[in-house]
């Protein structure tokens, strides 16, 4: 059963894109987050490309006292991971495939699309690319982790075995703890996964060192 398609907001960098950029906000942001940078990552890309920013459901988030809020999925403990909301998680997932058709509908290929998001957004980037029977260009998870870890070496797919996946986090963070995403890191470079790992003198947020980098990655991946 396909899954409705969600608001979005979406920017192109010249007209008839042939790659996109699906990128996912963080709890309680919205499609607006990261759209201001788009001038700044997009510098250099080659190619025609569509940046989507899709808005996520409005639901109860347990750790904020049942505050409904934007969000890709609840989150049931501060640790993250002592208790999941594997229901929610499978739900985004299906959300983003979603949007992945919708692109290929459109004529850009799985193999041109980039997943990318922040924080919960970092999250599904992460759950859902290593689950795709189709390759990505790239993934790029920023200050998040990878959730359902035990889960991810038996569900996977072979298909982005080799995707590059840029990974960033402030060592500061005092949302998702460094070593959450150190121990994401650990597991997707065990399962063979090429990860490109980059830390920053920040909190939970952005740094403009960073947006370089992200440039940088974008330009490697959208090719």
């Amino acid at each position: 059963m396909t899954a409705p398609l969600l608001d979005c907001l979406e920017i192109e960098t010249s007209p008839n894109p042939t790659h996109a950029v699906i990128w996912l906000h963080g709890l309680g942001a919205d499609a607006n987050d990261f759209a201001p940078i788009v001038p700044q990552v997009a510098q250099g890309l080659k190619k025609a490309t569509r940046f989507v920013f899709p808005n996520a459901p409005m639901q109860a988030v347990t750790i904020n006292g049942g505050m409904v809020m934007p969000a890709w999925y609840d989150i049931l403990a501060m640790d993250l991971v002592r208790r999941e909301d594997a229901a929610g998680i499978r739900a985004s997932e299906q959300a983003m495939r979603a949007l992945i058709a919708r692109e290929n509908a459109r004529g850009v290929p799985t193999s041109n699309i980039v997943l990318a998001g922040f924080s919960q957004g970092c999250a599904m980037t992460l759950h859902t690319g290593v689950r795709l029977p189709e390759k990505l260009a790239g993934m790029m998870g920023l200050s998040g982790y990878l959730p359902l870890i035990d889960l991810a070496d038996a569900e996977r797919q072979p298909a982005n075995a080799d995707t590059p996946i840029f990974l960033a986090h402030g060592i500061f963070d005092p949302v998702v703890a460094l070593h959450r995403a150190e121990a994401s890191r650990d597991k997707l470079q065990a399962l063979g996964y090429e990860v490109r790992w980059h830390t920053y003198p920040m909190p939970h947020a952005v740094c403009p060192q960073e947006i370089d980098d992200i440039r940088d990655f974008l330009q490697t991946v959208i090719v």
